[in-house]
């Protein structure tokens, strides 16, 4: 798990599911990986987990930042577009 973004509104966290240990031996069945982004909403107190197109589509967002270094206004904006997927409340674990 990665931290990407942190502000008063939102935080992204980028996770590397089933990344397999280093030492643990190669699974006998073949184990689909499921990488992916959270964005939680602060302010509604809602998250979303992005993975398989989702999540391709928001890598090539990141990437595409990486050439080209957004304001926070654009990031924020970018952000809030996937806040209406948001439907998941948070929960303290």
């Amino acid at each position: 798990m990665q931290m990407l973004y942190d502000s008063d509104s939102f935080v992204v966290v980028q996770i590397h599911a089933n990344a397999p240990e280093e030492s643990a031996p190669a699974p006998a069945i073949p184990e689909l990986a499921r990488h992916g982004f959270e964005i939680v909403d602060k302010r509604s107190g809602k998250e979303v987990y992005l993975d398989g197109s989702w999540a391709e589509m928001f890598q090539q967002r990141l990437s595409a930042w990486a050439k080209d270094t957004p304001t926070q206004e654009e990031v924020e904006e970018m952000l809030e577009g996937y806040s209406g997927l948001a439907h998941t409340p948070i929960s303290l674990h």
